[in-house]
């Protein structure tokens, strides 16, 4: 009899997992917040009147393995934004879609503790998974296209059993993107490369919810935040939006259909017009090239064209710098983000993170095709949640925590390094 995908991660990695996280602390105070005796809940009312605006809480967490209070932390923040209703809002009996980022990953030199930053805490996560139960939600599903084999390094399995939580497989045939198995199909309105993406079940469902915890972390791609996090929602090989040329023209053949059929000319007018306007870093000789990061841009404006997200974070109890895998180290921050709207939400994660967000790609790309309205971290409404309330900040009352990564090296600038070249936002129109 073969081993499931399931049993094979719970028993490859828990020892290690086992010895790191140790048992589930007991949070005090683990009040019933409205306890599933109504059918409705919404999200903050604030936040919903301000869905251009970002919330930053602090939090109050002494070092990374802090179990017991990253979980309140969690718990609490959870019991804060998450509202129970009689009237009217999200049905509790909707499937709700929950993705960190799992990118957990170990390393033959250095110990699992070194590697913690990797992806989204654990705690934090078990936290949110509380409180969103306690106003009646039951049907969760954990959604995520890669490293299965590592996803219990930091816990994630034992915390979703534990919960009552689904997990997709990762793993299609050719043959189930024919049939449909377990994804849905989402028709993009102004492609550019995808025309079509293939997203696991139940995401895009007409009864599912979406909460996006990601990881504030650094990665080839600038940082790894809420937009990129939603990456993960794409079925494998499709969410392969790194490697370039390489996954579109050169992408399997079964894919070819859903690859726009002008994608060569539309990408290259986009890179040409954009090299011809100067923008930083386009002359960059780093294997992660400008042309790389153009298609991901595109091909991550693509696929947040079709996803609905209820709510997005970013945690940053504490960021990571490096690479986003074996490389990099952790640092305490003490910060959790979250917005409705994601672009917004990743342009204060990199300022906060020591970078300028007019010299990533992404960020002028997404204005361009009209999925932002901005590109500017100056003109999105900061906010301090404190205690369940909104209080208007500057941007500039929060520390910036530099994490320093490896995004379109330029020729003699150290290969780990902050993009912090100045930008001029009044005279760059996009």
């Amino acid at each position: 009899m073969g081993v499931t995908r399931r049993a094979f991660v719970q028993g490859s990695l828990m020892a290690g997992a086992a010895a790191v996280v140790g048992a589930v602390p007991e949070v005090k105070g683990r009040g019933a917040a409205g306890l599933g005796s109504r059918p409705y809940f919404n999200v903050h009312p604030f936040i919903e009147a301000n869905p251009k605006a970002v919330f930053i809480r602090r939090t109050n967490v002494a070092h990374k393995f802090d179990n017991e209070q990253k979980l309140e932390e969690g718990l609490s923040l959870a019991r804060e934004i998450f509202v129970p209703s009689h009237e009217s809002g999200i049905p509790v009996s909707h499937k709700v879609v929950l993705k960190p980022n799992v990118c957990s990953v170990t390393s033959k030199d250095r110990p699992t503790e070194d590697m913690w930053g990797t992806g989204t805490d654990p705690q934090f996560y078990e936290g949110m998974v509380m409180g969103l139960k306690e106003v009646g939600l039951k049907d969760f599903t954990f959604v995520e296209a890669n490293n299965y084999h590592n996803w219990n390094v930091r816990g994630f399995v034992d915390i979703n059993e534990r919960h009552g939580v689904k997990m997709n497989e990762c793993e299609r045939r050719v043959r189930n993107f024919e049939e449909g198995y377990q994804m849905n199909w989402t028709k993009v309105p102004e492609p550019v490369v995808y025309s079509h993406i293939p997203h696991y079940t139940p995401v895009n469902d007409k009864d599912s919810w979406m909460l996006n915890i990601a990881k504030w972390k650094a990665h080839g791609m600038c940082l790894t935040q809420s937009v990129k996090n939603e990456q993960g929602l794409v079925v494998k090989p499709y969410v392969r939006f790194c490697p370039g040329w390489r996954m579109v023209t050169g992408a399997p053949d079964f894919m070819q259909p859903n690859v726009h059929p002008k994608v060569v000319e539309r990408v290259n007018k986009y890179f040409e017009n954009h090299r011809r306007l100067g923008y930083a870093r386009y002359d960059s000789p780093a294997p992660l090239s400008p042309m790389h990061q153009e298609i991901w841009a595109h091909k991550t404006c693509d696929n947040m064209q079709t996803l609905n997200t209820g709510l997005s974070m970013i945690e940053g109890i504490y960021g990571r710098d490096g690479n986003g895998f074996q490389i990099g180290n952790d640092y305490m921050a003490n910060l959790v983000m979250f917005s409705k709207d994601k672009f917004r939400l990743d342009m204060i994660g990199l300022w906060l993170a020591g970078h300028e967000p007019g010299n990533v790609n992404l960020y002028r790309i997404a204005k361009e095709r009209g999925l932002s309205d901005t590109f500017n971290p100056w003109e999105v409404p900061v906010y301090e949640w404190v205690n369940g309330d909104a209080q208007p900040r500057k941007l500039t009352d929060f520390k910036r925590t530099p994490l320093i990564t490896y995004y379109l090296q330029t020729d003699g600038e150290p290969e780990y390094h902050l993009v912090d070249e100045p930008f001029d936002y009044d005279k760059v129109k996009v």
